[in-house]
């Protein structure tokens, strides 16, 4: 089962409601991300899948440059 209802190939851009297209039979995607909600029920289980707050998570994450590299 597809997360979002409209699905677009991959192969040749069409679009559609399938996991397969119909014209060339290519892999279908979602067209767009799912939507963002504050009341995430599902957000603490992700946050504890993802060991958020930890280390080796906080050292993953993208950091802006420093003064000193950007000249």
């Amino acid at each position: 089962m597809t997360r979002t209802r409209l699905q677009r190939c991959t192969a040749c851009g069409e679009y559609g409601l399938g996991e397969e297209c119909k014209d060339c039979g290519g892999k279908m995607t979602a067209v767009a991300p799912l939507k963002y909600s504050p009341q995430d029920a599902q957000g603490a289980r992700r946050r504890q899948r993802e060991d958020a707050g930890s280390e080796e998570w906080i050292e993953s994450l993208p950091t802006p440059r420093k003064k000193e590299e950007e000249e």
